[in-house]
């Protein structure tokens, strides 16, 4: 399968010479978001946006001029700012209950959320049941005990170690989807598990994503690509009608390959991909990820990467992270049972596997 190594719209998206500009946020707080944009020729602008969903967000517009990108990125940064805040599983914000606050409230009393909080929510739990409990936003018990040993690994790694089968086989004893009481009539949310934490991760970006591109759509935005780390969909086409051009990033940190494939993606398409080398830390010189197998409590270890390309941003995140707790062999019965997904499957040893309709999916020839 032949690709050609392109250097227009690329997954990571390098921005030289920047302007600042001043994106305010929709109605949380009164500060600003410090974002960097710049004009790469006559019609095409870009800008980026450090803090959201702990990474970095790239926006690439064709608009008649500055002014009116602006407008569109300032939309599409305040839909994005909302959804990080009510799907924060670290930090409180004034005036706000996300997952941080169904969290502390555990086994304690019901949560009053947005509706649109509800909704992520149901969307996880439906998620958990399509993919066979392959990814389970109730796994926040047995998650945030390798995200302390990780933290901990990153910050002295000279003492780096894992955590014990034991710890994580008594957290995972709080993981049960059922304990999640969703009450739709009172906008409520609550664990009946006292010891049972939600952990988003999984899906939250993607599904933010989705949210954010089906409202630029409805305010009359076009001809945008979005990138929120890795998780990437457009809206339309660039300013000479071709699609854009995308790159996703070889797992192999160290390869003189920067690219582990390149296409063309078509108005509304989405593309996720998972990896073990975007979170991890190593113990006695071996990689542990931030994916966690649900079956083994363990990270993943037979993919270094998994890309999902679909029409729904918040899908392709959660079946990026799902099948990478399948073998290849239940990932390619997977993508088969569901209609316009395709996957590129990149083994530790670098050897790509693509579903048998990805060509069909993507623009290979632009």
């Amino acid at each position: 399968m032949k690709r050609k190594i392109i250097s227009c719209i690329l997954i990571i998206i390098f921005i030289a010479a920047v302007a600042y500009v001043l994106i305010s946020k929709r109605g949380v707080d009164d500060t600003d978001v410090l974002i960097q944009s710049s004009q790469n020729d006559s019609n095409k602008y870009t800008a980026t946006v450090i803090d959201l969903f702990d990474t970095k967000t790239d926006i690439i517009g064709y608009t008649d001029g500055e002014e009116q990108f602006n407008k569109d990125a300032n939309q599409v940064v305040s839909d994005l700012q909302y959804y990080n805040r009510i799907y924060d599983i670290y930090n409180d914000y004034d005036g706000i209950n996300n997952v941080k606050t169904i969290n502390d409230n555990a086994g304690d009393k019901p949560v009053t959320v947005d509706k649109e909080l509800i909704d992520m929510i149901k969307f996880g739990k439906e998620m958990y049941y399509e993919t066979d409990g392959r990814i389970n936003i109730a796994m926040g018990a047995v998650l945030s005990i390798w995200h302390e040993y990780r933290e901990a690994g990153l910050d002295n790694p000279a003492k780096a170690k894992l955590p014990t089968k034991e710890e994580l086989q008594e957290a995972n004893q709080h993981t049960n989807i059922e304990d999640i009481i969703i009450d739709e009539e009172n906008c409520t949310v609550f664990l009946k598990d006292s010891k049972m934490s939600l952990d988003v991760g999984g899906i939250a970006k993607g599904y933010a994503v989705q949210k954010a591109v089906d409202k630029a759509k409805k305010h009359g935005i076009s001809n945008i690509l979005l990138n929120v780390g890795g998780n990437i969909s457009c809206i339309g086409a660039r300013a000479d009608g071709t699609n854009f051009m995308v790159a996703i990033q070889n797992p192999d940190l160290e390869s003189d390959e920067l690219y582990a494939d390149s296409f063309g993606i078509e108005d509304g398409t989405c593309v996720v991909s998972s990896g073990d080398y975007q979170r991890f830390y190593e113990v006695d010189g071996k990689r542990y990820c931030h994916i966690i197998n649900p079956d083994t409590l363990f990270p993943s270890e037979e993919f270094a990467q998994i890309s999902i390309v679909t029409k729904d941003s918040a899908s392709a995140d959660a079946y990026s992270t799902a099948l990478f707790n399948m073998t290849l062999e239940e990932g390619k019965e997977f993508i088969s049972n569901h209609d316009g997904v395709e996957a590129m499957w990149v083994k530790p040893d670098g050897t790509k596997v693509y579903s048998d309709g990805f060509d069909n999916l993507v623009d290979t020839d632009n």
